[in-house]
């Protein structure tokens, strides 16, 4: 929200500087994001005329004209397309100083004396146009200051709003928030009913009453649009950053920025019967006024007559009933519109207007009439005409309903830290214009005002008196309570402790957000239904994410983009699993690596990470937990991952997450050339360990065996490995795969594997007999299950 601080000031007039009133909103919440002079500094600019004009003799793009500043006439040459006789603009006379230090001296240009200067807008610094001279009202006294006749010496200041806070969208708002910070007296404008001169109406129903609750319009005959603007208007508007359009326009503008309800005036003759507030037909066709040709989606609230839509609800009219200097009766309209129904439309269509950002974040539901007689007052005023009366469609079920709040004292210190006194309860809170009626002791029943629609707690009525009161004001408490320690368990192992790991070897955590593009959704999970937003950031951030897979791509691309190429990361956070109601917030930790094994350096061989080395990151991690033979590395498919480089980790049979290389397809639709390996494993299974148990150490020798078997080549070595255990007997104490070959000497479709089997008693050394025993054992029981054969 930008404003004129003079214009604020003519609603309130808090006796402090600009630099105090600033920082002051910033303290209450209303933080300033900018402040600027509305124009450029200068000096000896007054009020010229132009009275004659005639053609430089010698440039043909150069006029000698005669100006007077009221007192005498001057010379001076300009070359501005728009210089005519009986113009007014600002005259820099002799002497003046111009922004940029520039001084105005006597010239002579192309053989012409010029005694001045005649100025745009742009050389004021007062806008950024710079097509012509700043040409002013024909009523504006010449001779006098420009600075004064303007009201320059004021300035812009910029407010960034949080969305809960709609009703400061508007001078009125914003001055209410002022007197309530000064105890000044707040006066706005008096608003009359229009006197109503003739009886002609349009009919107007709302078939859609939950999305427009109220809904108000007047015709306006005999309208002059030709008028100008006043430039008064004109630079109030400016210096909110809009620009003024033409006097219709520009009136609803005011009144929008004045009063914080947003207004539409339609050009009458081109209304075919009533107004139809409906849904839009999936399909029906609207140009909008800036020339856009949509195609508007069933869900959306539309504006109509009986033959075709008119405007967007809340958001932009329609380019065939806007108004233009041809119009010579308007219908006004004044609504309230739900804010949920609203809410992503706008930017659903690729659009932002000042309407659309005041109906999403809240308008107030009874300032309706009061806008539409504001601008009806205004265009009467300015561009003449005749008022009907108000035709009102309402329904009172689908109206907001503001409840009264319990305040209770005990409450009010035990947040702020302090007690504060009736008086300044009642004080603070009613400056505001909630209503206070004391309930009981210590305890106060507030009526919310229709425009906070914010306020539906206790505590927001504390935040109130806090912010009111002055954060800075609060005093310091500690607090004075007994804790107890939490128990800890033992068999837990804390998130910080597996990244900790993950960091160590060589990992960077990332943090991307919870929502996603629906298209990326669909490339890693196609089968799956994304739960979307209904009001989303953007329309790349409108799914809620099911893996933590997509961002970390991003976050790879982004770097790959940069020339960084060995990429870990990991992250921590939630995922979404299925729908609304059955939604499922469920903790993982992922991880993506791509590029080389080890960092580039001389001593470093140039390897690409492969399968392997992540499946030892993750094996570390479970290593850390405990009890990581109970994990198992299973061979699976998943849509997001490469099929013969994928892995299903379980923990006792129970699902823990999934290993594997991006799926080559997936990496050609997200362009990406070099391999990415991914992971994700469920928090709450991993973190969960086992309580080890003191065991004595043997002090007897092992007995090791190695065995090198011939397989099948797709047969895991994991099932192998099993049956090992099982075969061995019951002093096996060490197990390892060393070696896995395949190639000359091993016969097509087979592999070798080389296994080490350690056997150790706890009471007595092994002898050599029962060892054979074991391993005669284990060969039997490969052979039988999975064929197997010895090497020779």
């Amino acid at each position: 929200m930008k404003f004129s601080e003079q214009w604020l000031r003519s609603w309130v007039k808090p006796q402090v500087s600009s630099d105090e009133l600033v920082a002051r909103l910033s303290m209450v919440g209303l933080e300033v994001d900018a402040t600027e002079p509305v124009a450029g500094q200068f000096s000896g600019v007054v009020v010229g005329e132009v009275l004659n004009v005639e053609k430089h003799p010698d440039a043909e793009k150069l006029n000698v004209c005669q100006v007077s500043n009221g007192a005498e006439i001057f010379q001076v040459v300009c070359g501005a397309p728009n210089v005519r006789p009986g113009l007014k603009i600002p005259f820099a006379m002799i002497g003046a100083k111009l922004p940029g230090d520039f001084k105005i001296k006597k010239a002579k240009l192309r053989g012409v004396e010029s005694f001045g200067m005649l100025c745009s807008a742009a050389e004021l610094e007062i806008s950024s146009e710079n097509d012509g001279l700043y040409e002013l009202s024909a009523d504006a006294p010449i001779g006098s200051d420009i600075r004064s006749y303007l009201e320059l010496d004021d300035i812009c200041i910029e407010i960034g709003l949080t969305p809960n806070r709609g009703d400061c969208l508007s001078i009125a708002g914003l001055a209410r928030e002022v007197g309530a910070i000064y105890s000044s007296r707040v006066e706005p404008v008096r608003i009359e009913p229009a006197s109503v001169t003739h009886d002609e109406v349009r009919s107007v129903e709302v078939l859609s009453p939950e999305a427009c609750p109220r809904y108000m319009g007047r015709v306006i005959r005999n309208v002059d649009l030709s008028r100008p603007t006043p430039l008064w208007m004109v630079e109030r508007l400016r210096r909110s950053g809009i620009r003024a359009i033409d006097p219709a326009v520009d009136i609803t503008n005011y009144v929008m920025l004045e009063l914080g309800q947003p207004l539409h005036a339609f050009d009458l003759a081109e209304i075919h019967g009533g107004i139809l507030v409906r849904m839009a037909e999936e399909g029906e066709r609207l140009v909008l006024l800036d020339g856009q040709y949509i195609a508007l989606q069933a869900n959306t609230l539309i504006i109509a007559d009986h033959e075709r839509p008119l405007a967007m609800a809340g958001i932009m009219g329609g380019e065939h009933s806007g108004v233009s200097e041809r119009t010579r009766s308007l219908f006004l309209e004044s609504a309230f519109f739900d804010t949920i129904t609203l809410a992503g439309k706008a930017r659903s269509y690729g659009l932002h207007t000042d309407a659309s950002h005041r109906f999403e974040r809240g308008v107030d539901s009874q300032l309706t009439r009061q806008a539409l007689e504001r601008a009806t007052a205004l265009l009467l005023d300015i561009v003449g005409g005749e008022a009907g009366p108000i035709v009102e469609a309402v329904s009172e079920r689908y109206l907001p309903r503001t409840e009264s709040i319990v305040l209770r004292a005990e409450r009010i210190e035990q947040i702020l830290g302090m007690q504060m006194e009736t008086s300044k309860v009642i004080g603070l809170l009613s400056s505001l214009g909630f209503g206070v009626q004391d309930d009981a002791a210590g305890h106060w029943r507030v009526s919310v005002p229709s425009y906070r629609f914010d306020v539906t707690l206790e505590i927001d009525l504390i935040e109130e008196l806090g912010r009111l009161y002055g954060y800075n004001r609060l005093p310091i408490r500690y607090p004075n309570v007994r804790l107890m320690p939490k128990a800890r368990s033992e068999t837990k192992v804390g998130l910080s402790r597996l990244k900790s790991l993950l960091v160590a070897r060589g990992y960077q955590e990332a943090i991307t957000y919870s929502f996603i593009d629906p298209k990326l959704f669909a490339l890693f999970d196609p089968k799956a239904q994304p739960l979307l937003l209904s009001n989303p950031i953007s329309q790349d951030m409108a799914a809620m994410r099911a893996s933590l897979w997509p961002g970390l791509i991003k976050a790879l691309q982004y770097n790959l983009n940069r020339q960084q190429v060995r990429v870990r990361f990991f992250e921590s956070g939630l995922r979404f699993v299925g729908s609304l109601g059955e939604l499922q917030q469920e903790a993982v930790l992922a991880g993506l690596v791509s590029g080389g094994c080890l960092p580039e350096a001389w001593s470093n061989p140039n390897n690409a990470v492969d399968f392997y080395d992540v499946k030892a990151d993750i094996e570390a991690l479970l290593a850390t937990v405990g009890n990581e033979i109970s994990y198992r590395f299973v061979a699976a498919e998943h849509s997001a991952l490469h099929p013969g480089q994928t892995a299903r980790i379980e923990r006792d049979g129970q699902l823990v997450g999934y290993l594997g290389a991006l799926h080559p397809e997936l990496a050609r639709a997200l362009d990406l050339a070099q391999t990415v390996y991914l992971f994700e494993l469920d928090l709450a299974v991993i973190s969960s360990g086992h309580l080890p148990k003191f065991q004595e150490l043997s002090r007897f020798p092992e007995m090791k065996r190695d065995l090198a078997i011939l397989v099948e080549e797709n047969l895991q070595a994991d099932v192998i490995l099993s049956m090992i255990k099982e075969s061995a007997g019951e002093f096996l104490v060490n197990l390892k795969l060393f070696d896995v070959y395949q190639g000359k000497g091993i016969e097509p479709h087979r592999k070798s594997l080389a296994i080490s089997l350690t056997w150790q008693h706890s009471s007595r050394t092994l002898s050599d007999e029962e060892v054979d025993a074991w391993i005669k054992n284990v060969l039997k029981s490969l052979e039988e299950r999975f064929g197997a054969t010895l090497r020779k």
